[in-house]
């Protein structure tokens, strides 16, 4: 990573189209996993396998998704012939979680800590193994992403140890390019899409959308807009403060 400029190569690569991303991304680094949750994100991955069908993925089961979600992982594990690693909570922590604070507490107190033992836990785990990550996050999703650089130094995740490099080829990307190259292609997507979901997270906190609301809205919809991040991502955030 030491010859790789992440702000030249961020301001060189803002027009280029995510496959050309992807090249630079999968040429770059050998140890390069792509994030892939069970949503609309199966562009990235679709995109990063015509370039390298070895390419490596992982998603978060954090326990609480739909069972059209799980079946979804399944079918795109066996579509694509990849193996598709499933990284799970540390389940003393979640019991002392859910011992703690029942199952449903971030209706009341917000959903930073479900989310940070479910999700942020063990994603830091594995980022703390690998150089670079793919995501499949978009400027359109939600005002705290509005800013999203196609290629970015992953603060949320880095340390002074450990410099992460975090790749968004999907950034520019529209709702509607998105649906187009799906249906273009005709690759898999969650049966979810069909009843009104857009952006597709945990059960208990993910519903449909009415027609035009933001897909967002349909994520932690108790809490405002400019909470809607998981942590995930949560340099958006810092990068906006």
């Amino acid at each position: 990573m030491s010859n790789f400029d992440i702000d030249e190569l961020a301001s060189e690569y803002a027009s280029k189209s995510p496959q050309q991303i992807l090249e630079l991304a999968i040429g770059q680094f050998d140890n390069l996993w792509l994030s892939f949750s069970g949503a609309d994100d199966i562009v990235a991955l679709d995109m990063a396998w015509k370039i390298n069908p070895q390419i490596k993925v992982f998603t978060l089961d954090t326990g609480r998704l739909h069972a059209e979600t799980y079946r979804f992982l399944e079918q795109v594990r066996k579509h694509y012939g990849i193996q598709l690693e499933v990284l799970s909570p540390d389940h003393q922590e979640l019991e002392a979680y859910v011992r703690e604070n029942g199952l449903f507490d971030f209706y009341e107190n917000g959903h930073g800590g479900c989310c940070g033992v479910r999700k942020i836990a063990p994603l830091r785990r594995k980022l703390g193994t690998v150089d670079a990550w793919i995501t499949g996050q978009r400027k359109d999703q939600s005002p705290t992403r509005a800013d999203v650089p196609v290629i970015q130094l992953d603060t949320a995740f880095s340390t002074p140890e450990h410099q992460l490099v975090k790749f968004n080829p999907l950034a520019d990307y529209s709702s509607e390019d998105i649906w187009n190259y799906i249906r273009m292609l005709e690759i898999p997507y969650n049966p979810l899409h069909e009843k009104g979901f857009i952006s597709i997270g945990c059960e208990p906190c993910t519903r449909p959308v009415l027609p035009n609301q933001h897909e967002r809205e349909g994520r932690w919809w108790w809490e405002e807009s400019t909470k809607k991040e998981c942590g995930l991502h949560a340099g958006n955030l810092i990068a906006r403060s």
